[in-house]
Order: structure tokens, then sequence, then C-alpha cells
């Protein structure tokens, strides 16, 4: 082992250290470095994996096909941004904060080697990692999470060298339903195993219906209320079936979409403050709460639910982004804040396109709010234009005040990219009447003469009205 101390700052200069090489950690270097040369701040970087500033969110649409190759989903190089003054030190992973010592001792993936590195400011961007169940057959070959670059390439490596096509998806959130295309981009039979009642438990159950029945329309096997109690190997080891308590689900490949968690052992064994979901508490300029010089971003950390007014944890790149300019700016000595989210998400599988932003019907009821909810069928363009398709636009409303609490959208082309108006109307605090009277834009290859969201909501404020 060798542990050699590094000094800290010489003269003047300052050292920031990054923990996390991925959208928030490499976001937040960036913009310090634009904001503060290499002669006034040094820029230390940290990341245990082979590659930086990458789309996990793009690894499913590599996996299908859609994107032909790893690289295409490279933001920014290590090189590129060692070109730009930053310390970039890849397959080198954290082991220990010492925040007392102000230093962080990191751990050669390759060689063992360790070392300490002194900070004067310190940003954690540890991400999330993928859950996965404690029980029998987890880690055999052919059983796979996808979180990281590393990740997809060893499912590609996988369904290459595999002879059978029969895939088992176990969860149907965002990362299921999206592998769940993928595999079946790929020629391959695949099942669902899903303990919730309906797929895309981000939606309510009935709007997660209608995922339901477009999965099954494209041949996937969907199999809801079913809790995986253990994966079956066969005499080589590799999976062979996915096991319930009812039945038994044959397998060549397994994927892992059960969701993640924050990525925060570092920082819960250096005694900084987590939430209830289990990631970093921090404050509005993204700074972990009672530390002046420790910040926390991306997927690893809590954010304010500005609807509920809840801590939440949304592991979503747009966030991660966000998070990371807010921090560089305030390391090098401006003033941001990220003032919280709504919760808008939107995916799809194949042609059915699913959006929400906002609460939930459960979530509403759980801040102890009181609602009313509608629910319309429309058109994505005007009923008379060419290869107008149907959506379902779901409502929340405050009772008494009317206020938006919470939409969700599915449909067919041009119906996920609309929630961005009730995304816009959530964070303006807008009440359902108000927004029937939005300026939005109108051609018939665009929308009907009103929108559905305009629908929903004109039909939202009548039932407010009728319910006070």
């Amino acid at each position: 082992m060798n542990m050699s101390a590094q000094s800290g700052v010489s003269g003047e200069r300052e050292r920031l250290v990054v923990i996390g090489g991925d959208a928030a950690g490499m976001s937040a270097a960036s913009q310090a470095r634009r904001l503060r040369g290499a002669d006034q701040l040094e820029i230390v970087a940290f990341e245990r994996g082979h590659f930086t500033s990458y789309s996990a969110c793009g690894i499913p649409y590599w996996v299908g096909g859609q994107v032909p190759e790893r690289d295409r989903l490279i933001a920014r190089t290590a090189e590129e941004h060692r070109a730009r003054d930053i310390d970039l030190r890849m397959r080198t992973e954290v082991t220990e904060i010492d925040v007392a010592g102000g230093r962080v001792r990191a751990r050669d993936v390759d060689s063992g080697a360790e070392s300490w590195t002194s900070y004067d400011k310190l940003v954690i961007a540890t991400g999330a990692r993928p859950i996965r169940p404690d029980m029998p057959g987890a880690d055999a070959p052919g059983v796979h999470g996808v979180q990281t670059l590393d990740d997809g390439q060893a499912l590609i490596d996988t369904l290459t060298r595999t002879r059978g096509h029969r895939a088992v998806v176990v969860g149907a959130g965002y990362i299921g339903v999206e592998m769940a295309e993928a595999l079946i981009n790929r020629g391959y039979e695949v099942t669902v195993v899903n303990r919730g009642s309906e797929p895309m438990s981000t939606l309510d159950p009935d709007m997660g219906r209608l995922v339901h029945e477009a999965m099954e329309g494209l041949g996937i096997t969907m199999v809801n209320d079913a809790e995986v109690t253990k994966i079956l190997t066969g005499e080589d080891g590799r999976v062979r079936a996915v096991a319930t308590q009812d039945a038994e689900y044959p397998a060549d490949v397994v994927i892992l979409g059960i969701g993640v968690r924050p990525e925060t052992a570092l920082a819960r064994a250096a005694g900084l403050p987590l939430g209830d979901h289990g990631g970093l508490l921090t404050d509005l300029a993204m700074r972990v709460r009672g530390h002046e010089n420790i910040w926390a971003g991306g997927d690893c950390v809590e954010v304010l639910d500005v609807v509920s007014g809840r801590e939440r944890h949304v592991p979503l790149g747009t966030h991660a982004n966000k998070h990371g300019q807010v921090i560089g700016s305030n390391v090098a000595g401006g003033y941001a804040t990220f003032p919280g989210v709504v919760g808008t998400a939107v995916s799809k599988v194949c042609d059915l396109e699913i959006a929400r932003t906002g609460l939930r019907e459960k979530d509403a009821h759980r801040a102890g709010l009181r609602y009313v909810t509608v629910t319309i069928e429309s058109t994505s363009r005007a009923g008379y234009y060419p290869n107008t398709s149907l959506m379902t636009v779901k409502m929340l409303a405050e009772r008494r005040t009317g206020r938006l609490l919470g939409v969700q959208i599915v449909g067919r082309e041009g119906a996920g990219k609309r929630v961005d108006i009730a995304a816009v109307a959530l964070t303006a605090g807008m009440t359902v009447e108000q927004m029937t009277s939005l300026d939005l834009g109108y051609a018939p290859p665009f929308s009907p003469v009103w929108d559905p969201v305009l629908v929903a909501a004109r039909k939202a404020s009548k039932a407010v009205h009728q319910a006070t």
C-alpha cells in the first residue's frame, strides 16, 4: 500500500476536489474553471470508472440499436477535461472523506495504490447505484444492472454471446420499460416482472394501465403483482430462469430495472447529513448542510419538491447538470441557487410516450392535500389532419384553491413533451382556471384548437368549482 499525503494549497491558489466524473461533478468542475483560472483554482477530480461526462439516459437506446456506438453518448472525454486544466484521475475511487482534516483518500482501481489529497473545497457527486436484490442468483452471469457505460457494454457483450433469445426484465419503472423496448428491438422474447399493480409506478395505476396495454400490444409479456424470489441458474452457473412465488419465467438474460438509491456510503461514513431517502441534504446553493466548504449534487442528493414542500430523490441528468452549474458558480465565488423540482419526467416504449409532472394521487394524499382529479381523452392534432392519434391526460388540482398539483399524459407522437406546459404552470404556481387562458401555439398539424392540456384544465376548473 502506497500512502502518500499530498500537499494542500500553495500560495493563494485554492484546491477544489471533485468526487465523481459524470454530469454533476464535471459540470461543477467546468463551471468553476470557466469562472476562475488555473492560477487561482486547482481542480482535482476522481472517477472510478472508465468514462466521464456521458449520458446514462442513452444506454437503453444504445443497447436497442438506435444509437449505433457507445462514444456518441460521451459528451466530453477525460482528455478534453484535462486540456482545460482539470486534473481528472480516471479509474480512481475515493474511499474516505476526512472532513476534519480537509482531505480525501483515493485508491487506484487497477494498482491498488492509495494516497491522500487535501482540499479547500469539496464537491460530492457520487451518483446513484442500481438496487440489486438480496436473493439467490442475483450475481449470476447473465444478470445485469444498467447504470454506467461499463454496464451497458457488459450487457451488449452478453446479448452478442448468448444463443437464446428470452429476456426477463425485473421492474417496470423507466429503466425497466426502456430496456424492454431495447430487447424487443433486438428480437428477444421479453417478460417484465413487476411487483406493482401496473407498470410505471411514477404514474397513477389508471394511467399505468394504458402503458400495460400498449406493452402487451408490442408483444411484451407483463406480469404484475409479482415479486421475484430468486434467480435460477443452470449447471454452467449462468441464469436460466426468474422465479416468483407462483411461477418460473425462462431467461437467457435478466435485466434488473428495480430502480436506484443514492450512492452515499462515503458521505454517511464521514458523518454528513442524509435525508429520509438516503440522499445528501443541501441548501439552495447546493452546499451540504452544516458544512461551509462542501457541496453535493446529482443523483446522490435529495432536492425540494416545490409542489409538496418535501424533500425527494429525483435521479435525472437534467437536474444533475443544473446542480453542477450552481455548484461551480458558488465554488468560484459567485452565487447561484437550485430552487427545487416539480418532478417532470418523460419516457417512451416504442411509439407510446409517457410523461408526468407534479404529484400523483398518493403523493397528494401523503402531503395532506385535498384534491380533485379529472381524466380526458383528446387528439394530438386537429381531428381532420392526417396521422392524428389519441392521448389521455390526467390532471390533479387542489380542491379549494384550484392550484395545479400534477399532470400525467400517455399517448403517441406529440403527447410526451406536452407535459412541459404543466411543468411551467406548476413552477409558476398557477391554478387550473388560469391555465385555461394560456396562449399556446395552434395550427392543425400540431394541435386541436383546444390543446389537450387545456381541455383537462377546463374540466379540472369545473370540478374545483363543483367541489367548493
